[in-house]
């Protein structure tokens, strides 16, 4: 299992980001396990933003999406393969902010694979599927009166920010 998304990227695996950051990374999987849809930031030709909604699976030590055949998204990938996944959020019960239990957000880098089943005629013809590196895992949530940012970069390890 390769480790690094392509030469010179420092981009990891979510094995490799498990490994150093266990508790940050179990975070992130409950927060992306919250709900099935989540979002996706990709980059148009042009260079501005694409939104698009994707399910993330976390699975065998990785970070997969998936795209129905000729979707922008898939598109937008194969161009440039810089993306950024926004975890699904759950707003806290009214008036019990520091309840909430925040949001996950990743970004790397995406190396298209040959998806699951397709050998055996279970998804469409042409259907895309991508392994995401991560280059940025950050865990967003709200402690008393103060937001607290958990970030995590290949070669800095975890980091804590505390915002008033």
């Amino acid at each position: 299992m390769a480790e690094q998304a392509g030469p010179g990227s420092g981009a990891v695996s979510w094995a490799q980001f498990e490994q150093e950051a266990p508790e940050l990374a179990a975070t992130v999987r409950e927060r992306f396990a919250v709900r099935k849809h989540c979002t996706m930031a990709t980059l148009r030709r042009d260079g501005s933003p694409r939104i698009s909604g994707t399910e993330v699976e976390l699975a065998d030590g990785q970070v997969r999406v998936g795209s129905m055949p000729g979707a922008r998204k898939a598109r937008d990938l194969l161009r440039d393969p810089r993306v950024a996944l926004h975890s699904p959020t759950v707003d806290p019960p009214e008036g019990q902010e520091s309840s909430w239990a925040g949001e996950a957000k990743l970004a790397g880098i995406a190396a298209e694979e040959q998806p699951a089943g397709q050998e055996a005629g279970e998804k469409p013809p042409g259907a895309h599927a991508f392994r995401i590196d991560m280059t940025e895992v950050v865990h967003t949530r709200v402690d008393g009166d103060a937001l607290v940012v958990t970030s995590w970069h290949p070669g800095r390890g975890v980091q804590v920010t505390r915002r008033q």
